[in-house]
């Protein structure tokens, strides 16, 4: 027999035993309130009137409170010493360090730290208001052009988020009449844009392109625009999805195909041009390469790249990019020197892939699971268990190894996981320390 779900008074209830505060106390309540202004209010309860009652602070609260009696440590918001990469340095102590995805170890690099302090020193730290009404600077051109060549497509528009260039390019360029076709892992910007959008949306089984092909045989008539949206590495899971497949599909369907390279880009293919490098396909067979800043390209921010008739579109209406003030150009000449060094030293990419390989061979001989990973620099440790995860990455912090855990709601509690970010930088002893004190703290 199923519980009924618990309510909210006996939700408010457990969490404030739970966090010892007082049955409808916490910050804004009064109870010496006249009686004619609570009657003038009686229709609106106070929950709404507080952050500290509102349903999702609460939900979070919950297994925060759990962690804090169980005597874990919050392995979030670590602040760290100096520039990260395959190590790092907390609280004056150095780690190995698997949670930044600076994969090159072009963050930090001294032709990229040059680069960006040139860049301020000519034009500021910020350009100060958006490009469309205060104008270019040219470095914000110089990357996208960079960007569109890397592509081998006619154009490519910078935003100044990653996570804003999902949500606005979707978000705007589809809408209620349209259709919005994912894999069922696809990151959370995505899934933000489709709800900007409107639009219809439908997710197919993770990487079972057979099962894509089925939906939209049964479903492309209804709609006018179709869009096929997939990740070119998956950040929470490390496998890639087959793009020839999907270039034929959607071609067959005459839908749109989109290919999010947040972690593909300077992973995937010999001199890290990404997936279709990987695979061999030409830039202008995807519609729209999507992409981040803040990877292996050691800055910050998003780019889409493509015709210049989608690129052209989004610069003069997309509103994440006509509202937002412009890349700052540091961050616009970081990223180029960083692409700059990426293609002029392939043996970059080439290390990664050899220590994501060895990290994963290790892993999976120890028995660990691995899930989906196939060495491409993400590889996870999925644990079954939110609770398990939290307490691994504590045993491992107090060992001078710092990977964060990945746990429910941010995937499955059964999903529950410790993610290795892997960089060229790893070395041998790096991998080996590591797997030992795993195999070592998970018992």
């Amino acid at each position: 027999m199923s519980r009924s779900p618990i309510g909210q008074r006996a939700r408010t209830q457990l969490i404030d035993r739970i966090l010892g505060r007082k049955a409808g106390g916490g910050a804004g309540s009064d109870d010496s309130l006249p009686a004619l202004r609570v009657s003038a209010r009686a229709d609106v309860p106070e929950a709404f009137t507080r952050f500290d009652r509102h349903p999702g602070y609460e939900k979070m609260l919950v297994p925060k409170a759990a962690a804090n009696r169980l005597g874990l440590t919050n392995p979030f918001f670590r602040s760290h010493d100096a520039s990260a990469g395959a190590t790092t340095l907390i609280g004056g102590r150095e780690y190995i360090n698997f949670s930044s995805y600076n994969y090159l170890g072009l963050s930090g690099h001294p032709a990229v730290n040059k680069a960006a302090i040139d860049a301020i020193e000519r034009y500021g730290t910020s350009a100060s208001a958006s490009r469309l009404v205060a104008g270019e600077r040219p470095v914000q051109r110089e990357l996208e052009l960079a960007l569109a060549e890397l592509y081998e497509v006619e154009d490519c528009v910078v935003f100044v988020s990653g996570h804003a260039t999902n949500v606005s390019t979707i978000g705007y360029l589809f809408g209620p009449k349209d259709l919005v076709v994912h894999d069922s892992l696809i990151h959370n910007s995505v899934l933000e844009g489709i709800r900007l959008s409107g639009a219809a949306r439908r997710a197919f089984p993770h990487n079972d392109s057979q099962a894509l092909d089925s939906l939209l045989a049964e479903v492309r008539g209804q709609f006018e625009r179709v869009l096929i949206v997939v990740e070119g590495l998956y950040s929470m899971d490390g496998d890639i999805p087959d793009l020839p497949a999907l270039i034929d599909i959607k071609r067959r369907h005459q839908a749109f195909l989109m290919v999010d390279e947040a972690h593909s880009l300077g992973v995937l293919g010999a001199t890290g041009r990404g997936i279709r490098e990987h695979c061999g396909a030409a830039g202008k067979d995807v519609d729209i390469w999507m992409g981040t800043l803040s990877k292996a390209l050691a800055s910050c921010g998003g780019y889409i790249a493509g015709e210049r008739a989608l690129v052209e579109h989004l610069k003069y209406a997309a509103p994440g990019f006509v509202y937002s003030v412009g890349m700052s150009p540091p961050l616009a000449a970081a990223s180029l020197a960083a692409l700059k060094l990426m293609l002029q030293e392939p043996e970059r990419v080439s290390r990664l892939r050899e220590r994501a390989g060895v990290f994963l061979a290790m892993a999976k001989q120890a028995g660990i699971d691995t899930g989906y990973s196939q060495g491409y620099a993400v590889v996870p440790a999925i644990l079954g268990s939110s609770l398990k995860a939290a307490r691994l990455s504590n045993l491992l912090f107090e060992r001078n190894i710092n990977v964060q855990p990945i746990i429910h709601p941010a995937v499955e509690e059964k999903a529950a996981r410790l993610r290795f970010f892997i960089c060229q930088a790893h070395s041998d002893e790096h991998i080996k320390v590591t797997m030992n004190t795993l195999m070592e703290s998970a018992r």
